[in-house]
């Protein structure tokens, strides 16, 4: 599977758009995290438990965005976009998305 934020592929025709391919994980920040990083904030400095919790957020949006291409028969997904918003408190969804396409 072919995954590009471009809206088109070097040497590759699109021949079908199969519509818009999709994947999401809502995740919240726990205590211990919070703790450690408010510590970190009075020092200065990366959060990497925040850092390595939104990183693991995207790769399973994509991851979910790649399976929901799957099930349309894509060959590629182009015009990738990630979004990141804020449900509430302490809590996020993260939001793969693109095109699912055919290629010849």
């Amino acid at each position: 599977m072919i995954i590009s934020t471009t809206e088109n592929i070097p040497n590759k025709e699109v021949v079908e758009i199969l519509g818009i391919a999709r994947g999401s994980t809502v995740r919240a920040r726990n205590v211990g995290r919070d703790i450690f990083a408010a510590v970190k904030n009075l020092v200065g400095g990366e959060i990497t438990e925040y850092t390595k919790l939104q990183a693991d957020s995207r790769e399973q949006a994509l991851q979910r965005m790649k399976e929901d291409a799957l099930k349309l028969n894509a060959d590629a997904i182009i015009n990738v976009r990630i979004t990141t918003s804020m449900i509430m408190q302490g809590v996020a969804e993260i939001l793969a998305y693109g095109t699912a396409v055919k290629l010849k």
